[in-house]
């Protein structure tokens, strides 16, 4: 049995350039003066019965926005979101509590908010408290307790029901390890009783030990699905990537206040040099195999009949890997103005480099090669990284596809 089905689903907040444009969007003549900002789009889940699953991502990724959407928060621009059963969800544990009520007041208070009803929340009372472990402060103000005990409260109460289908938010990164334990351990004792878990974490321990699956979500837009092992790695490769982004951008921030290493007659001359990823952003950290462009500015000064644009790519200790230009690939040519500013790039389908750090040269020439007629030389314009993209250890500056069938006897 399906416990959630989400379909194409996609939520979008309204920007608008000043305040009184929200009055102005709802008067005749009415149009829109919003800009949409989506933070999801075409995110398709289906969830089954008793399954549990992990959402996993950065912040700022989309998560939180995605459970809201599945608890009936907020509603999503587009696409349906299906639900079977009811939904216990802590998102934000505390919600709703009051410093001046006790312990005991706050639970009737909460309990309401999550749906229920008073005679439920009076039966569960007892067990409650038992959970809580905060002794005599259960009938004491709120204000007198402290930050751990009041997050034991709020997982109590907000478990004190087994719901068909629970949602939680970052929940058992609260209290002591002792308390954690504890709350790991009533949510595997609703798994075992059939409750359907959507568990947000950055904590791979709590992913592999609680799920079935996860999916990997970036940019509001899901990217991995599958076994946890398998959403994990890529998550940590992304991470990877991200640290190695900023000490690469930091380092080539440096670079470019030296003297650059460059060469030529300045006919045309190279203005900047920059490496986009699938997702059409800047980057300075690719994973093994991904697919990038290469793309390059230039700058005519004096008349030409035709311009050719090389790139090489070395690695750390400045032995060639790569290379190719417009000229061996055969790229269409265009009429070159002078005074014009052109943009060339290069789509590498699957940057098949191993694990290492890397440079880009660049080149602007006539013919076939920049040993003659070489207008512009730049060496090392750009410095990269290259990061394992999970699968089996390698090394060296390539990255092969290569499986083995073992050892058979002869």
């Amino acid at each position: 049995m399906v416990a959630l089905v989400l379909s194409n689903v996609g939520k979008a907040y309204r920007r608008y350039a000043h305040p009184r444009d929200r009055l102005l969007e709802l008067l005749p003549p009415r149009r829109p003066r919003h800009e949409p900002i989506w933070v999801l789009r075409n995110v398709d889940i289906t969830v089954q019965s008793g399954e549990s699953l992990a959402i996993v991502g950065q912040n700022g990724a989309g998560k939180s926005t995605l459970l809201k959407l599945i608890t009936g928060v907020t509603k999503p621009t587009e696409g349906a979101v299906h639900r079977h059963g009811r939904i216990g969800a802590i998102l934000e544990l505390g919600v709703g509590f009051h410093p001046e009520f006790s312990g005991r007041q706050n639970i009737l208070i909460a309990g309401q908010l999550m749906g229920l009803e008073v005679n439920e929340i009076s039966r569960a009372m007892p067990a409650i408290a038992e959970f809580a472990e905060i002794g005599s402060y259960f009938d004491q103000p709120l204000r007198t307790y402290s930050s751990g005990m009041q997050l034991r409260l709020a997982f109590s109460v907000a478990t004190a029901i087994r719901p068909d289908i629970l949602i939680l938010d970052e929940a058992l990164a609260i209290g002591d390890a002792y308390f954690q334990h504890k709350c790991a351990a009533r949510i595997r004792a609703f798994r075992r009783d059939g409750t359907t878990l959507l568990f947000v974490s950055h904590d791979p321990t709590a992913v592999r030990s609680l799920c079935d699956r996860a999916v990997l979500i970036e940019r509001g837009a899901i990217v991995q699905e599958g076994p946890p092992d398998f959403v994990l790695e890529h998550y940590n490769a992304n991470i990877a990537r991200r640290e190695a982004e900023y000490r690469i951008r930091a380092v080539e921030g440096a670079v470019d206040r030296r003297p650059a290493m460059r060469s030529g007659d300045r006919k045309a001359t190279i203005e900047g040099v920059d490496i986009v990823d699938a997702a059409g952003a800047s980057t300075r950290a690719v994973l093994s195999n991904a697919s990038i462009r290469i793309r390059v500015t230039v700058a005519v000064h004096a008349a030409l009949e035709t311009l050719t644009v090389g790139f090489l790519i070395r690695d750390r200790v400045g032995n060639d890997a790569f290379g190719t230009n417009t000229y061996h690939l055969a790229a269409p040519a265009v009429p070159l103005d002078v005074g014009a500013r052109y943009v060339c790039e290069f789509a590498v389908g699957a940057i098949a480099l191993g694990q290492g750090h890397y440079s880009i040269a660049v080149a602007l020439h006539e013919s076939d090669q920049h040993l003659v007629r070489n207008h512009d030389w730049w060496d090392q314009a750009l410095a990269f990284e290259v990061l394992h993209a999970g699968g089996p250890h390698r090394i060296g500056i390539v990255d092969l596809p290569v499986t083995s069938t073992g050892l058979r006897r002869l």
